[in-house]
């Protein structure tokens, strides 16, 4: 499925009003037709109460958007969390567990502590969330209300933080917060499979807050994010916050790579965006290599990076710390790269965007 994605990428985000017209798209069309009229009866079914939803019995925060593809979901988990719990809640993450070979509902990936899972059991979205987020328990599993109850009864939880979960109408959710892409926020506007859209644009009128995402870059002059009805708005740029040595996890500035010839690679939902920000910060890249999002690393794959970087005469070999969870089974070759860690910042600033979370968990 992940390679289907990349493959489709190049029709789902066309460079030109000529490629909406792509006879791969015309032949998808059907497709996605069929796709939104069950998107369309499921939702009704649920606004309507005949599909029933799950109330815990704590507040329960969506983190989630209306695309295939990443718009920072995991970051703004972290954010999230994090913050919540400065603010003097108990959180928990709740998370499918995409690409994790557990199958059940209510793995504990972290109890707050440490690591218990690795991302071949969990997937690496939820180890890298454990990681990042400490004292924070972390469970995944497709039945959300199973994750969310063992969460209240077993770890304290005040309020759940799912993780990609706006089309998970299942589970009651007090706060809905959604994400989009500030460049190209609905690919060439079509639904699955023939554009990128989960659901129509104007399932954002189930958002409680809407946050448009992007790279930091060329702040000066913007305008603040727009409103979208009246909903509580916010930008968010994707902000690099160190690189991490691989041999002796040295943590360095961003502004180490300055001019360094590297070597990068991902296997992310958004590898451009990876990209861009190594550009934004001065390197200068021989090589970027892109795999499919969750994509599991092989013996060859590590052996292959190893041998052109050397052929290059790359100074650096770097990934993301979502790709660093998943390399550390290969610890020779993990302590040849660097990872580069990326968080969020908020525009307006952080705290005003939860203050204005804590007030709709309070409503």
């Amino acid at each position: 499925m992940n390679r289907l994605y990349t493959k489709l990428g190049q029709y789902w985000y066309p460079e030109g009003p000529l490629a909406r017209t792509h006879p791969f798209l015309i032949t998808m069309m059907p497709f996605s037709f069929a796709y939104g009229a069950i998107v369309a009866l499921r939702n009704q079914l649920f606004d309507r109460g005949i599909l029933k939803q799950v109330k815990l019995s704590c507040p329960v925060i969506s983190i989630g958007n209306i695309t295939a593809g990443g718009t920072g979901k995991t970051p703004m988990t972290i954010l999230t969390a994090n913050g919540l719990k400065a603010h003097g809640f108990r959180p928990a993450v709740l998370s499918r567990g995409y690409g994790g070979r557990l199958t059940t509902s209510g793995n504990v990936v972290s109890a707050g502590a440490r690591t218990l899972l690795s991302p071949e059991e969990a997937g690496d979205e939820p180890v890298l969330i454990a990681g990042a987020a400490p004292g924070i328990p972390v469970l995944t599993g497709p039945d959300r209300g199973v994750s969310g109850r063992l969460a209240i009864e077993k770890f304290g939880a005040d309020v759940l933080v799912l993780d990609d979960a706006f089309q998970h109408r299942q589970l009651f959710r007090d706060v809905n917060i959604v994400l989009f892409d500030e460049d190209r926020p609905f690919g060439n506007g079509r639904l699955l499979p023939a554009g990128p859209l989960r659901e129509p644009p104007t399932a954002l009128n189930r958002a409680d807050i809407i946050v448009e995402t992007g790279i930091a870059r060329g702040e000066k002059g913007r305008k603040k994010p727009a409103r979208h009805n009246k909903i509580p708005s916010f930008r968010a740029r994707y902000q690099p916050l160190d690189i991490i040595q691989g041999n002796d996890h040295q943590i360095l500035p961003p502004e180490a790579l300055q001019g360094k010839k590297i070597y990068a690679f991902t296997g992310i939902a958004g590898p451009n965006k990876f990209r861009a920000t190594l550009e934004e910060l001065g390197a200068t890249i021989i090589k970027f290599l892109a795999f499919p999002d969750h994509y599991f690393y092989k013996q060859d794959d590590v052996q292959a990076i190893t041998g052109e970087a050397k052929a290059l005469n790359a100074e650096m070999v770097i990934t993301t710390e979502k790709d660093g969870v998943k390399l550390l089974n290969y610890q020779d070759f993990y302590r040849t790269i660097v990872i580069l860690r990326v968080g969020f910042r908020m525009d307006p600033e952080e705290r005003t965007f939860l203050d204005t979370l804590t007030k709709l968990l309070k409503r």
